[in-house]
């Protein structure tokens, strides 16, 4: 009597590719226990960036309690530093992808097993694992989403992706520790395969396990090359093909460099900026001042070579500002020697990050400006005009476009 395959995923004959195994699970899972581990450390210092000790005013999570222990005052120098580790971790997180699906694919068996949990270390570890695919889904899934600029998440991304990754890496730890020793000797040893991955009813193999991973590889290499080049800026980013380029078009000339959020998009009318209308608001320890175009422009200017990059990894080559330090305006409100922190308001009415707050090593940094030039032309409409925030080492939306009102005091 001729056998019927089996029809259901639980039944372990269902699974018929013969690449699946513990050599090539293992290989990928030691490949993932390594990237996932650097990435988890970039997106805790992505947040300490965004969030330097400052839980008033920048904490997107305020409810995070000792999660945000390790926060710390981001630092000014190097002045490519978030460009290094948000590039870093919006690159590598892309060039995992082919890995982690094919992790998946190669031990989706062992989700589809019955009984569910033989005993209650069975059941935890099930849990774990549960915690562990999904928790994996959704942080490369909202990451993905929030490089593209699709923000379709159903709150903010920030607490999510955060309370997100600490879940995921929690559940990433524990499969670790009970895993990564069979891993290692599966990996050096190569025995027999005796894994419950294997089919006991094999198709005939139509590629090697070195070939899958060679082709997992190559799916990892191509997605690198047209991703890296966002994090690059400058000309490299033409090769970032996977990357938003962004709807707005930034033109040519010294403000023909990348724009995320226009003039309209963030509500600002010529009216608002209109240099009879307009006027930056300062205030500190001896009182308020308010300062025109022309009065800043009186003040002694300074110039300073950055870039600026943001949470979505792309980043522009180094602009040349120029303007005023925000430390000789901390200095006009009484706060001379050692500036304190400053809150900043901007003119856009709606959106996250119309205010921010720079830390005090921030505002004492000389190449920390109040810009009002980039690249020898006036600030654009886009670019912040008529003044606009640029300090080093500092994620792209702390330098808050279109200043209205700078607050100087401890926060």
């Amino acid at each position: 009597m001729r056998d019927h395959p089996p029809r259901l995923p639980s039944s372990p004959g269902f699974w018929r590719s013969p690449l699946r195994g513990s050599w090539f699970t293992s290989v990928l899972g030691l490949v993932l226990l390594v990237g996932i581990t650097v990435l988890f450390v970039t997106g805790l210092v992505s947040y300490a960036a965004y969030n330097p000790d400052l839980s008033r005013v920048n904490d997107q999570t305020p409810d995070k309690g000792i999660l945000g222990f390790y926060l710390f005052a981001w630092p000014t120098g190097p002045v490519w530093l978030y460009r290094f580790t948000q590039g870093l971790h919006v690159t590598l997180g892309i060039t995992l992808i082919p890995v982690l699906l094919a992790k998946l694919w190669s031990v989706v068996p062992r989700l589809f097993a019955l009984p569910p949990a033989r005993s209650v270390a069975h059941a935890l570890e099930r849990i774990s694992l549960l915690l562990l695919v999904g928790g994996g889904l959704f942080e490369f899934t909202t990451g993905v989403l929030n490089v593209q600029l699709e923000y379709v998440f159903p709150g903010s991304f920030y607490p999510l992706h955060f309370y997100g990754a600490w879940v995921f890496f929690a559940a990433f730890v524990a499969h670790a520790v009970l895993k990564a020793p069979t891993a290692l000797r599966a990996v050096r040893r190569r025995p027999r395969e005796e894994s419950d991955l294997v089919s006991p009813r094999p198709e005939a193999p139509t590629v090697s396990r070195r070939g899958a991973l060679a082709l997992v590889g190559g799916g990892s290499l191509l997605l690198f090359l047209t991703t890296v080049g966002q994090s690059l800026g400058g000309p490299f980013r033409r090769t970032a093909l996977l990357a938003p380029h962004g709807a707005a078009d930034p033109g040519g000339g010294p403000n023909g460099f990348q724009i995320n959020k226009t003039a309209a998009y963030a509500g600002i009318t010529p009216a608002d900026t209109h240099r009879d209308g307009w006027r930056l608001v300062v205030t500190g320890r001896s009182g308020t001042v308010r300062l025109s175009r022309a009065e800043l422009l009186r003040l002694p200017l300074h110039s300073a070579s950055l870039p600026i990059a943001c949470v979505e990894g792309w980043s522009t080559a180094d602009q040349w500002w120029r303007g005023v330090r925000l430390r000789d305006l901390a200095a006009l409100v009484g706060h001379d020697g050692d500036p304190p922190d400053v809150f900043v308001e901007s003119l856009q009415r709606h959106g996250a990050f119309r205010r921010a707050a720079l830390r005090a090593n921030q505002v004492a940094d000389p190449r920390s400006l109040l810009a009002l030039y980039v690249n020898g032309e006036e600030l654009s409409p886009d670019h912040g005009y008529p003044a606009r925030i640029i300090v080093p080492a500092a994620p792209g939306v702390l330098n808050t476009k279109w200043v209205a009102r700078l607050t100087f005091g401890d926060l």
